[in-house]
This record gives structure tokens, C-alpha cells and sequence, in this order.
């Protein structure tokens, strides 16, 4: 591995510090900033201070924005609500042309391995917003892995109680899988063909 100055050899590190940059991707996107222009490159800095300082989570459904409310609250039926582990997941699910219904982002699973439990993630606000906007149903669209169905079962046993309909997304998207990388063919039918969780 070559050894480059401080300044792009620190620009390298920072590329490879995000998530599957490895050190070549990591050097190409370096010299791409390095041969770019000097307004290139100060456009790019502002973009990325700009989102730290503007971005923020909407105070209803923890999805990213930059008001207080976003504009998926702000303008869809309140009624149904689509439940995902994180932010990235409300992308994923916006592929998903026929949903008009809003989103809950829990910002994790139930994972007794990492000790993280039903009150480390955000139920409690979904149970307070089933309650103050009426929800007619609740959407699991947690991940198809262990944490995912553990997640969805728990919170679809603590809904039944109040007249709510949970329904989980079809097994379309592979057991295991990120629910980010399904594509919007396979996304559709798993929305379409949702099943109610049983006890």
C-alpha cells in the first residue's frame, strides 16, 4: 500500500471509514476530490455540513428530515403505520408506489444477545401514536431474521389488546436479508400479499 502525504492520506482514511469503502474505492474517490475543483470540493464539504446541522429525526415517525414534522406525517393517513428498524428502511419501503400510509422507526430490534430489549427501542411512542391517531393497522416490516420476527411478534401481542390489526410483509424478501437491498418489484408483492400475525 502506497504511502501518500498527511492530507490525502487523512482524506483516504476518512472515505474508508464509511461503510464498504475499502482502501482502493477509498483512494479513487481521494483523487477524485484532489483533481476536482477548488469549488467542487467546497460544495461537497458544505453539502456534508449542511445535513449534520440541518438533519434531523421527525418527532412522530424518527425518519430523517429537516423540520420537526416530515413530510410523509405531515401529508399521509395516520391510520395505518409501517413499522422499520431504521431511517435507511423508509427509503426501502418508499419503493413501494401504492403505500399511502405513514411510518415508525424503532431504531433497532429486540436482541436478547446485544441486551437490547423492548425498552431500548422505540415501542412505547408507537403504542402512544396507535392510541392518539386511531391506527386501524400496523405494518411489520422489520427484517426477516430472528430479531426481526422477535420484534414483530412482541409488539404485534401487545396491539391485539387494542383492536389493532398487525400484519407482517410476505416472505417475498429472503429469510435473513436487508430489507434496504429488496428491490421494489419483490418490496410491492411482499406489501401486497401481508399476512395478520397470530398469537
Amino acid at each position: 500500500m502506497a504511502n501518500f502525504d498527511d492530507p490525502i492520506e487523512r482524506l483516504i482514511e476518512y472515505f474508508r471509514s464509511l461503510p464498504g469503502v475499502g482502501y482502493k474505492t477509498a483512494q479513487r474517490y481521494a483523487f477524485s476530490i484532489i483533481d476536482g475543483s477548488q469549488e467542487r470540493a467546497k460544495n461537497f464539504a458544505d453539502a456534508i455540513i449542511n445535513v449534520k446541522e440541518k438533519v434531523m429525526f421527525c418527532s412522530k415517525c424518527g425518519n430523517y428530515t429537516d423540520k420537526p414534522l416530515c413530510d410523509i406525517c405531515s401529508s399521509r393517513d395516520c391510520k395505518t403505520v409501517c413499522v422499520v428498524k431504521d431511517p435507511k428502511d423508509v427509503i426501502a419501503m418508499e419503493k413501494v408506489k401504492n403505500y399511502n400510509g405513514t411510518y415508525h422507526v424503532l431504531f433497532g430490534t429486540i436482541s436478547p444477545l446485544e441486551n437490547r430489549g423492548p425498552n431500548d427501542i422505540r415501542i412505547k411512542e408507537l403504542l402512544e401514536r396507535v392510541k392518539n391517531d386511531k391506527v386501524t393497522e400496523v405494518i411489520m416490516a422489520t427484517d426477516p431474521d430472528v430479531e426481526g420476527d422477535a420484534t414483530a411478534m412482541y409488539i404485534a401481542k401487545i396491539l391485539k389488546p387494542l383492536g389493532v390489526k398487525v400484519t407482517r410483509l410476505a416472505q417475498g424478501i429472503s429469510m435473513g436479508s436487508n430489507l434496504e437491498y429488496a428491490d421494489e418489484m419483490t418490496l410491492s408483492k411482499a406489501m401486497e400479499a401481508r399476512r395478520e400475525i397470530d398469537d
